[in-house]
């Protein structure tokens, strides 16, 4: 049995990546920033309301800080899409559509194929299994991981393809909401 998956790389689905990247193997790293950067939020608030006058002014000095702490903010909410965003931008011309191949027959490698090339991808290399309502996210490094839209599985169902993927490469499958 042989599983297909085509996959269209847009913001939509590389910041799915961002967020199974961000919700795995980077979750320490995530965890510290945010905390890092709530503190700093925190800290620039308090120091623009503290003044060494009884009456508060707005001044330039302010208005930076603010718009600092509000920049942090927005890159929290919006953290996902920026990275997907940003990743995509990064992508070689080629590489925006992917039809990968899962062999059941042969229990090492995958085949993925783009406009620029065809390549085989060995499943001991896979770190983490993540999946979404809609994606399985194979995750190799905290840089790097490819994305299988399940609307597209063809070959047998998705609940087969998650047996056979944790069967093949020893991998629990982590949903990520």
């Amino acid at each position: 049995m042989k599983f297909t998956f085509e996959t269209e790389y847009n913001t939509k689905t590389m910041s799915v990546m961002a967020k199974s990247l961000r919700k795995t193997i980077r979750k320490k790293h995530s965890r510290r920033s945010h905390i890092f950067g709530w503190i700093v939020v925190i800290l620039a608030v308090m120091l623009s309301v503290v003044s060494d006058t009884e009456s508060f002014v707005v001044d330039f000095k302010k208005v930076i800080t603010w718009a600092a702490a509000l920049a942090i903010i927005v890159s929290f909410v919006f953290e996902d899409w920026l990275n997907g965003y940003f990743a995509r931008k990064r992508m070689l011309k080629g590489t925006e559509k992917s039809i990968s191949t899962f062999d059941t027959e042969i229990a090492t490698a995958f085949i993925s194929e783009t406009a620029i090339g065809k390549s085989e991808f060995s499943y001991d290399k896979v770190a983490q299994i993540a999946e979404t309502e809609r994606y399985f996210v194979f995750i190799f490094s905290e840089n790097h991981a490819q994305v299988y839209d399940k609307v597209s599985i063809s070959g047998g169902t998705v609940d087969e393809f998650r047996e056979f993927i944790s069967k093949v490469t020893n991998k629990t499958v982590v949903f990520v909401s």
